[in-house]
Parts: structure tokens; C-alpha cells; sequence
């Protein structure tokens, strides 16, 4: 015990001591090959004659009374910074960093998401790995060491959130949680679901409405998910539609209709995300909310998935491992897979006993958030030499307006409002109590925290990325090795590896955005790429990092919202992942040849969409087969 205390209070005095000796400023890092703005702290008060001596050449420092100087250099090769004093003694002896340790952070996140199935961990340690970096270089290993501890925290964490833009997001989605439960709670969604579930009679119509249903709560994909399947699995039983495809229906909704819709609990998300990527772009003048508009019309995976399962209904075929468990549903008296499933996590979305259930109450707060959103965007984006240019189209007159709209402000306000009248509804008809009704708020702002956490390690994350100048590597390796066109595709493939691996949409595109957005920008521009093909080709990076991760989501057999939807369904989890992939993967390839490809070499949406819906109707019409209604004597298929 005593040599530990004694080598603790050596540690401790061997920081201080290092404190009195000319070092790097904490706030600058040294790479090499990378301009550096270099700040040094510590220099004698005498040092009027100091100079830094870079291969044997002097540059003289000028020293302000705090002991610091400032001076700007390029670091290359094994260059070593020597500070000096006038009397050519050496102070201090400072190596840069070598470029390509700033692969290792994110690399390191990814690998061990893919190792332990968990994304914060994997977050935490590839921030601490980053920052470690950089402090050994400036301070050595064990000063390095203690330093990382505490600026991973104090200086990381603590300024990923002292941004206002960061502070809105986790507002918004915190909001947004709370009004989801609220309106779930007072009965608002039961009667949303009650209106559609009417119009249920045969299989066809069945699915159809669960489709229609997973369309119309757009705003959330875990209250999709479980409130879509716990709601029309007594239908579909009754309908013989198995618990597969009720499973498959549930999940392919939830997260491409939340990912591209205007106003969901992925949209502060995927705002915060694209910022922590665009924050360091020379060159791009669009705000945060106007590259996501844009990024839509690239956006082939969600908007394919949505449209494949409406051809799969109309069409009343399946193939693969779908149509053997439709095939014995149909033709079984019982429903296969069924199993004891634990319901604590449904009670969220669960609606108050013995109320009635009103539409109203949903539908209201939603249109309000909508509108609100709408209204706050023109509000705050108003600008009178815009709308009174003669030259101007209306269409370019208001994409103007909302591109200089700040988008944060105007989802705070209509996020609050919604919630607001979420509450308003629920006590006046008295259906909820006011405190019943704060309750019910408060366990949606609960439901939200994984993701703040997320969210906060992710903008930390990119910090350390933005100090280490990831970007740069990425840039000087895909440049020489990579033409800008097939930038889009090798960023959705990457994103769905790692959303199958980790499980998490969110977890991969925290990773992604802040590598791939500067990456993908500074290829366009070493390819002399004109702007237009460069923006181009940027919005469709931009929106590959959700589309994969959306892909690599659905196949994942770890991810939230595929367990979600098994339990929702009350279907065996390996079932719903068995039968789903072949579909996924199916819309993927598409996705990549018909979309992501074609728009990458500048041919238009109007052209790609249709072409690639043209194509999975084709594949489902050749490839898929009717569920006979009788069968010959034969045994049921397996599933």
C-alpha cells in the first residue's frame, strides 16, 4: 500500500514539475502534413530570443508576457519541432504526430462494436484512444495517461455539449419522446390504429393496413414497432398472415419511414449527425437542414423498401424463407412460432385502461408539430431581398427561405407545442390527470436517453476526429485509390457492415458522418470535379450513411428495433431475421444498381426511382409465388 502511495505522489509531482517546461498548448496538435496554427505555453519570461529550430532552420518566437507564442507550420516526414533558447540551449523536443494514427479512434470504435455488440462502450474507449494520442505526443506516456482521463470529460464530453445547436437536438428529441407517450397513454394512437385495422377483411387487406399503419406513425420507429405489431397481431392471426411477415411489415416501416419523413425522432439525430460531419468544410454554404432535404432524393434503400413491400402485398406473393412460413400460416390451424414473450417493454405504449380511444388526440399534436415545424422554418428563414427577386422562382424563392431558416429553433417550438397539446387533450377530456399526463412525459423523455448518450459520445467522437485530422488520411488514401463516383456506393456498403455488426443505426451514423461527409467533399475537389457534380455526389453520401445503416439494421440480428418487432409480433426472433434478410438484401442490390450508382454519374431522380421500382416488380412477378389456396397432398413446408 505504501509503494502504491508512493509512486501516486511521484506521478502526481512528476505533473506538476512537467507544467513549469515549455509544452504545446492542450488546445493545438501537431500532424504531420497538416497545417498547424502551433501555440506554446511555459517559456521562460527572459525567453525574448527563444526560436523554435526545425531541421536546422530557426524561427524566432515572440513571447508575450503569459510566456506563451503562437506560429504557424507544415509538418512533414520525421520532422521534430526543438524549442531553444537564445542561448541555443534546448528547452523542449516535440515529435508530431504521425498522420496515420488518426485512423485508429474510429477504426477502433467500429472493431470493437463488431467484437462486444454494443456501440457506447465502443465509443467511449475510441474517444479515449484518440485523445490519448494526442496527449502522449505532446506530454509523454504517463502524464499522456492522466491527461486523457480528465480530457476526455472536461474538454471533449463538456464541449460536444456546450454547442446550442447540440443543446436543441437533445431537446427535440427529448420533446418529441414525451408526446409520443402522452398521445400513446390518453388513447390517441389506439384510435389511430382502431380507424385502420376496420378495413382489415382478407390477407391482402390485412397487410395492407399494417403497411398503411406503419406509414402513418411516421414520426417514431420504436412506437411504430410496437405499436403496430402489438396492435395488429390479433388481426393478422385471425387473417392466417404468419407472425413472420407481420414481424417483417412492423420493422421494414419503422426505420425508413422515420429516417426520410420531415419531422420524426430521427431527424434531430441525422441533423447532429450531418453537422458534426459539415462543421470543417471549406466551400459548402448550405445549412444542416437544407443538405438533409437534399440528401432525400438519394435516399434509394428506404424509399425501395417501402415501395417493395406495397408490390409484395398488391401482388399477394412471397419468395425465399417468407413463403414457407405465409404457406404453413395459411394452411395451419394454429400460428406457428408462437411463444411467451415478456410485455414490460410494451407498457410505455400502452394505453390507459377503461378511456376511449380518440384519433383526435394523436392525429392533433402530430399536425401541430408538422405545421409548427413549418411555420418556424419560414419565421426564422424570412427574408425580404429573397422574396421580392423578380428572378426567382417561387420554388427557389422558398428553398431559399428554408435554407436560411435555423432549423433547431423551429423544431423546439413545434416539438413544445405538440407536447403541450398532447397534455391539453388528455386533461380536458380527462382521460389523463395533469400529473398522470407529466408522468407519461417524463417516461418518453426516458425512452430517449440511450440515444442522447449516443448522441453526446458521437459529437465527442468527432472532436477528437476534427483534432486528428481523420479526415486528411481519408482523403489522401481514397483519393489515389478511389474515383468519386463509387464514393456513394463504398460508403452505403461500409454503413451496412457496420450497422449489421453493431446493431445500431444511430451507432453508425455517429461513426460515419464526421469521416465520410469531409472525405467524400475534399475527393470531389482533388478530382476537379465542378461544383454541381460535387454537391451531386456529396447529398448522395449523405444520404448512403443513413440508407445503409438502414439496411444493415434490418439484417442485424442485434439491432433494437428487429428484437422490438419479434417481441411486438410475438414471433421467434431467428424466424423474423431468417425471413427478412433475403428481402433486405434484395432492396439493397437494387438500391446500389438502379439508385446509388446511376446517381452518382448525374442521372436524375425522376429516372432512377421509377426504373428501380419498374425492377422489383419485375423480380417479385418472376421470383415470387401466389399462396395456393388449397394445397395438394403434400406435407406443409417447414419454416
Amino acid at each position: 500500500m505504501r509503494s502504491l502511495l508512493f509512486f501516486f505522489c511521484l506521478f502526481i509531482s512528476f505533473q506538476f514539475t512537467a507544467k513549469e517546461t515549455p509544452s504545446l498548448s492542450n488546445e493545438n496538435i501537431i500532424l504531420k502534413g497538416v497545417e498547424s496554427s502551433i501555440l506554446i505555453e511555459n517559456l521562460p519570461a527572459n525567453c525574448n530570443n527563444c526560436a523554435v529550430l526545425i531541421k536546422g532552420q530557426k524561427i524566432p518566437l515572440e513571447v508575450t508576457e503569459e510566456g506563451e507564442s503562437t506560429f504557424e507550420y507544415t509538418f512533414t516526414n520525421q520532422v521534430e519541432l526543438e524549442i531553444v533558447s537564445g542561448k541555443n540551449e534546448t528547452l523542449e523536443t516535440i515529435s508530431p504526430i504521425p498522420l496515420w494514427l488518426s485512423i485508429i479512434p474510429p477504426l477502433l470504435a467500429i472493431l470493437l462494436a463488431l467484437i462486444f455488440k454494443e456501440v457506447i462502450s465502443s465509443l467511449i474507449i475510441g474517444i479515449f484512444s484518440g485523445v490519448f494520442i494526442i496527449h502522449f505526443y505532446a506530454k509523454g506516456f504517463l502524464a499522456g495517461l492522466l491527461s486523457s482521463f480528465t480530457s476526455t470529460i472536461d474538454h471533449y464530453v463538456l464541449d460536444s455539449l456546450n454547442d446550442s445547436g447540440h443543446l436543441s437536438i437533445i431537446l427535440f428529441s427529448t420533446l418529441i419522446g414525451g408526446m409520443v407517450s402522452v398521445i400513446s397513454k390518453n388513447g390517441g394512437m389506439q384510435g389511430v390504429v382502431n380507424h385502420i385495422s376496420k378495413y382489415a377483411k382478407t390477407a391482402k387487406s390485412g397487410q395492407l393496413a399494417t403497411w398503411v399503419l406503419g406509414i402513418a406513425i411516421f414520426f417514431d420507429d420504436y412506437a411504430n414497432t410496437l405499436i403496430v405489431g402489438n396492435t395488429m397481431r390479433p388481426i393478422t392471426d385471425k387473417l392466417k398472415i404468419s407472425r413472420e411477415k407481420l414481424a417483417y411489415l412492423v420493422d421494414s416501416t419503422a426505420a425508413p419511414i422515420a429516417a426520410i419523413a420531415f419531422v420524426t425522432t430521427w431527424i434531430g439525430a441525422e441533423l447532429g449527425y450531418i453537422e458534426s460531419g459539415i462543421e470543417n468544410i471549406e466551400g459548402l454554404d448550405q445549412s444542416v437542414y437544407s443538405i438533409f432535404i437534399s440528401s432525400l432524393s438519394y435516399s434509394f434503400h428506404p424509399i425501395f423498401a417501402l415501395i417493395f413491400m406495397l408490390i409484395l402485398i398488391l401482388k399477394e406473393k412471397d419468395f425465399g424463407p417468407m413463403y414457407s412460413a405465409e404457406l404453413k400460416a395459411r394452411h395451419s390451424t394454429l400460428i406457428n412460432n408462437t411463444e411467451e414473450i415478456d410485455t414490460s417493454e410494451l407498457d410505455e405504449f400502452t394505453a390507459i385502461e377503461g378511456i376511449k380511444h380518440r384519433a383526435v388526440n394523436a392525429i392533433l399534436p402530430v399536425v401541430v408539430v408538422i405545421i409548427g415545424t413549418i411555420l418556424g422554418l419560414l419565421v426564422t428563414g424570412w427574408d425580404e431581398v429573397i422574396l421580392n427577386d423578380t428572378e426567382l422562382s417561387f420554388g427557389r424563392k422558398l428553398s431559399s427561405v428554408i435554407g436560411n431558416a435555423d432549423s433547431y429553433k423551429a423544431l423546439l417550438w413545434s416539438s413544445l407545442a405538440g407536447l403541450l397539446i398532447a397534455i391539453i387533450l388528455s386533461v380536458s377530456q380527462k382521460l389523463m390527470s395533469l400529473h398522470q399526463s407529466v408522468n407519461a412525459a417524463i417516461g418518453g423523455f426516458k425512452t430517449m436517453l440511450s440515444a442522447i448518450i449516443i448522441l453526446v459520445l458521437a459529437w465527442s467522437l468527432a472532436l477528437v476526429i476534427e483534432d486528428l485530422h481523420t479526415a486528411d488520411l481519408l482523403t489522401s488514401i481514397m483519393s489515389e485509390n478511389v474515383s468519386p463516383y463509387l464514393v456513394p456506393t463504398i460508403t452505403f456498403i461500409l454503413a451496412a457492415v457496420v450497422a449489421f455488426s453493431t446493431g445500431s443505426s444511430w451507432g453508425t451514423m455517429a461513426i460515419l458522418y464526421p469521416l465520410m461527409l469531409p472525405a467524400s467533399w475534399a475527393i470531389c475537389g482533388a478530382s476537379g470535379l465542378d461544383s454541381e457534380t460535387t454537391l451531386s455526389i456529396f447529398h448522395n453520401v449523405v444520404a448512403c450513411v443513413l440508407a445503409g445503416a438502414v439496411l444493415g439494421d434490418h439484417c442485424s440480428p442485434i439491432s433494437d428495433t428487429t428484437i422490438l418487432s419479434s417481441l411486438a409480433s410475438s414471433c421467434n426472433h431467428i424466424s423474423h431475421v431468417r425471413t427478412q434478410m433475403p428481402y433486405a438484401l434484395t432492396v439493397g442490390a437494387v438500391a446500389i444498381v438502379f439508385g446509388i450508382l446511376p446517381a452518382s454519374f448525374g442521372l436524375s431522380f425522376f429516372i432512377t426511382v421509377p426504373v428501380g421500382i419498374i425492377v422489383l416488380y419485375f423480380l417479385i412477378d418472376k421470383i415470387g409465388k401466389k399462396i395456393p389456396e388449397k394445397l395438394p397432398n403434400e406435407p406443409i413446408l417447414s419454416s
